[in-house]
């Protein structure tokens, strides 16, 4: 209701809800602080999340889920980077369990496996501690472990070392 230029705080956080929604899916936290930081009460902004959480168009579970694909299909990366990066957008743990779980190895190490046939394609001619390196350099920056980076390598130089 507005009078004279003043909106009520529902209204206001609402609006402002849904403007931080537009562009993409949030947490449940992450909506909660946009909405203090915007000057809205504690109370109020509860209030509207929970109403955006009956509506549907607030559900961390889903959010989750649509973050790790995404954070998979395009950045190639781990299980163990998607769950930190759940974990600072305030998705509560059981939901992480949940999406983490739902990721398969086979197919995470399928991704592991391509990123390195990519780096080891730029640098198999160099000695064996250098590709070492580069290819274990860029499958722990994306979060894969040290036991799998050293399983792909070593199916990487027997298959060099096979043709």
């Amino acid at each position: 209701m507005e009078t004279q230029g003043v909106v009520d705080p529902y209204s206001f956080a609402m609006d402002s809800a849904l403007h931080a929604l537009a562009p993409r899916a949030k947490s449940r936290d992450e909506l909660l602080k946009h909405l203090i930081k915007r000057g809205v009460e504690l109370e109020t902004a509860n209030a509207v999340l929970d109403h955006l959480e009956l509506q549907g168009l607030l559900n961390d579970l889903e959010f989750a889920k649509l973050w790790a694909e995404s954070r998979q299909r395009q950045k190639k990366l781990s299980k163990r980077v998607i769950s930190s990066e759940l974990r600072g957008k305030g998705v509560s743990q059981d939901v992480i369990d949940e999406v983490i779980e739902g990721i398969d190895d086979d197919a995470e190490y399928q991704m592991a496996l391509s990123l390195a046939e990519k780096k080891f394609r730029t640098c198999s001619h160099l000695e064996p501690e250098k590709i070492y390196a580069r290819v274990s350099g860029v499958l722990n920056r994306k979060g894969f472990s040290s036991s799998m980076s050293s399983r792909i390598i070593r199916e990487l130089l027997g298959t060099q070392a096979a043709n």
